[in-house]
């Protein structure tokens, strides 16, 4: 991967300073919330016995698409990315890590709290926002391993997956074809993300707003990682028992 440093200037940086309390004043407004399962898929879910492989298949895919902390991990991963070889590795990574504690977390009831995944999971957006930005090499003198961490946070993101089914009483009858399916089908919802936002990146990548906004929307970035994380540890304490 073709390592990328954005220039910063003081005017970015107070462009980011003001984005960011213009979100963080939307955060406190109660207008951000954890994605979820909607009400209909969620009836389905409880009531769903024996194999249904394709409802879970499309399930898995709508979920990866509304599932707004996974496409901003996947926006960041690829910001810089210009290879479909360097994109195919670090998404493949990536895809590993979410399938293996997806399966691992439901299948083996493995119970983790969906706050602390979740702030986790923001943790990963701010990751990826200040490594494009180069903060590691500019600040601490080192650059972690970007396919390790894509990986671990891979891990974590499929935690965050299997919350929300853990949220539900799954039938035994099905249980495994029903997961394995819901898993393809996150693998769906995710390359049909992906093709979408690689068209846009790509038209972007094409115009000179590209290097002059790559700042500010790695900045937006973090400070929506940043959210993500403040809204998880809230409610980690409001609701410590879930």
């Amino acid at each position: 991967m073709t390592e990328r440093i954005i220039p910063v200037s003081g005017a970015r940086l107070v462009r980011w300073t003001v984005l960011f309390l213009a979100m963080l004043g939307l955060l406190l407004s109660g207008q951000v919330s954890a994605h979820g399962v909607a009400e209909g898929d969620a009836a389905f879910i409880e009531g769903a016995q024996g194999v249904q492989f394709i409802p879970y298949i499309y399930l898995g895919a709508k979920h990866m698409v509304s599932g707004y902390d996974h496409l901003l991990f996947l926006f960041g991963v690829i910001f810089f990315l210009y290879r479909m070889k360097d994109i195919g590795i670090y998404v493949s990574l990536f895809a590993i890590g979410h399938s293996v504690t997806l399966l691992w977390g439901v299948l083996n009831d493995t119970q983790v709290s969906p706050y602390i995944v979740d702030a986790i999971i923001g943790l990963s957006v701010v990751y990826k926002g200040f490594d494009n930005l180069g903060g590691f090499r500019r600040l601490f003198g080192f650059q972690p391993n970007t396919k390790a961490a894509v990986l671990i946070f891979g891990f974590f993101h499929g935690f965050g997956l299997a919350t929300k089914l853990q949220d539900f009483t799954l039938s035994d009858d099905g249980l495994v074809p029903n997961i394995i399916a819901f898993n393809i089908g996150v693998e769906f919802g995710q390359l049909i993300a992906l093709s979408a936002i690689l068209i846009l990146m790509g038209f972007w990548r094409r115009s000179p707003s590209f290097q002059r906004y790559a700042f500010t929307s790695n900045a937006i970035l973090m400070s929506l990682g940043f959210m993500l994380m403040g809204y998880q540890i809230t409610g980690y304490f409001v609701n410590p028992t879930l």
